[in-house]
Parts: structure tokens; sequence; C-alpha cells
């Protein structure tokens, strides 16, 4: 019988850990449950802040102590000191930014203050450097630190010293570092370290004091949940947000209406992607009737290939006006309003 993803990394965090680690308690739901879709301070393993679910995690370690729940107010007396977020992906044919998907589930331990661990389990792929570099920026601006890893024993390895604040923190800095470092190495290898050639290689404008990343998303995209794009939309919204951490972030949709968004929002409701993306702090989904100065031809261009995904002529079509819309942000003909 073959094993989910889930159930493969719940075991391995099982047998390589245990349950207790010098006082630190593990939650977990080994089995097939939705226990883990509650808030933590409710029983559960969902993190979030503000309101805000970023969804749940695999796994979460915890001292008897006071803590408030930053998804909802409540006080508890089970504070959480790590949060993980684990998957087999590495073993089933995943790369890209299908890697991405699952960065935001711990993310919401990260925005409450706690140490989120996103385990990509060894296999036949290789962690892509990408993801090194978005948990270190967010590492930079948000109250808790983020760290990637195939390798359980780091989170061995911060629960064995977590009792030791001053040997804790110099882990994780230790360890930030070690993943800056790949992450940079990788970034000059492809980029010449030039920050301008990644942006045009990876559908990206960056103007003084904010950036837009673009993509051919349309609203089909996010009613069917075969595509998962949901899930890929909101990596590559994190993966800008925290590499341009400094400036107002635009996610411009071209092929997408206001009406386009306005229909998401009624329908997608309960989808916490879908909210995420609407929701996530100087973050701000943009679409075509956002573009001041559009050229007519360009916008009835977009239109026209507005429900085709994007390959053969669709795909011409739309890096043609792309190059339009790139060209016209830059020379100062178009605004986004």
């Amino acid at each position: 019988m073959a094993y989910s993803s889930d159930e493969i990394i719940k075991r391995e965090i099982l047998d390589t850990l245990g349950h207790e680690t010098k006082g630190i308690k593990l939650r977990i739901f080994p089995q097939s449950s939705n226990e883990d879709q509650k808030p933590f301070s409710e029983g559960g393993l969902t993190f979030g802040f503000e309101g805000v679910s970023y969804g749940s995690c695999d796994a979460a370690w915890y001292v008897d102590e006071q803590w408030v729940d930053g998804l909802n107010g409540k006080e508890i007396n089970k504070k959480p000191v790590i949060a993980l977020e684990g998957t087999d992906a590495l073993s089933r044919n995943s790369a890209g930014n299908a890697l991405y998907q699952r960065f935001h589930h711990a993310l919401g331990g990260v925005k409450n203050g706690i140490v989120g661990v996103y385990y990509l389990k060894k296999g036949t792929q290789k962690i892509q450097p990408d993801l090194y570099g978005m948990a270190y920026f967010a590492s930079k601006i948000e109250k808790g630190k983020y760290l990637i890893t195939d390798d359980l024993t780091v989170v061995k390895d911060l629960l064995e010293c977590y009792h030791d604040p001053v040997a804790f923190s110099a882990y994780i800095d230790a360890y930030l570092e070690k993943m800056h470092e790949l992450f940079i190495t990788k970034f000059n290898a492809a980029y010449g370290g030039d920050w301008e050639k990644f942006a045009e290689q990876r559908s990206t404008i960056i103007q003084n004091g904010y950036v837009i990343k673009y993509a051919g998303r349309m609203r089909r995209n996010f009613t069917d949940g075969s595509q998962r794009a949901g899930h890929i939309a909101v990596g590559e919204m994190f993966l800008t947000k925290y590499y341009f951490y400094d400036k107002k972030f635009y996610y411009l949709f071209p092929k997408m209406t206001h009406k386009d968004l306005e229909v998401l929002d009624h329908s997608k409701t309960t989808d916490k992607e879908w909210f995420l993306l609407r929701n996530e702090p100087n973050v701000e989904i943009k679409t075509m009737d956002d573009i001041a100065g559009l050229d007519k031809e360009c916008r009835e261009a977009l239109l026209s290939i507005q429900d085709t995904p994007l390959k053969g002529d669709a795909m011409r079509t739309f890096n043609k006006c792309m190059k339009t819309i790139v060209e016209g942000f830059k020379s100062g003909k178009y605004k986004l309003t």
C-alpha cells in the first residue's frame, strides 16, 4: 500500500523525534484527520495572524507556558515553539515553483513569532534555492524565523538546544546564513547578482518604491481545483513579496478584469489560498482594468485570450502584449491605478 505524502512525513517525524524531547511535546495527527485544520489554540495545527489563516501544519512542538494565538487572540497554556510543514514532493518529480506551494503553511507560525520549518524530505529532486531566499528574507521582517531543510536533524538540534536561549538563537542565525549562502550562490550564477536581470527573466518589473509581478492567470485557474493554481500563485506571491520586502508589491493578472475578481471574491469565500492572495499585507492584485493608458489594441488582444491556456498562438499573443505593457511601465506611459 502506497502512503500519502502526509503519512510518510508524519511517520518519519515520529520515528526520528518521538513524542517528546527535553520536555518539549509534539502535537501531530498521524492518522487521516481534520483536527489539524483547527487553530493551534483549539487543539489543531493551523497558524495564522490577525484573522488570516495560513494553512495547517503537519506537526508542532510546544512547552507548557502561556501563549496568545495571533490568529484568534485566545490565550492558552501551551506555547508552540516550532511549527513544521513537510512534503515528500522531492520524490514525486516536483520541481520549480511547484515546491513553493506549501511555503505559506509554516509561514503562519513564523508570523506568530515561532520558528517555522518547511521540511522537504530528500528525494530525486533538489530543494529550489529560491526557497532558501524566500525564507531567509521572510525571517528579516516577520516576528519569527523560517528554516528550509531536507534533514530532520535540524529540528532535533533545535529541540536539543531550545532551553538555552543563547545557543538556540545562535543555531538559528548560523542556519539562516547557510540558507543565504545557498540562495546567493544560485542567484549569482543565474543572474550575475543583478536584480534587474532577475526581473527580466522572472516576469517582474522593478520601479521606484514598488514592484510588479505579472502572470497569465485566468479565472478558471482558481475555480478548477485540479490545477492547484491557487497554491502556486500564493507561492509566487510570497517569493516576490519577500525578495522585494522593502517595496510595495502589485500582483498583476493582465488576462483578468475587475469582473473576474468580483466573481472569485464571491465564489471563493472559503478558499484559503484566494483569501491569502486578497489579504496579504503590502500585496495588491491588479488586472488589465487597472493599467491606466493601456492601448485599445492590447486590451482587445488580452480579452481574446482571456479564457485560453497559454500555449501556441495564445502564448505568442500574451508575450507580445506583455512586451508592450512592460515597456509602457518602464517608460512611464502606463501606470497602475
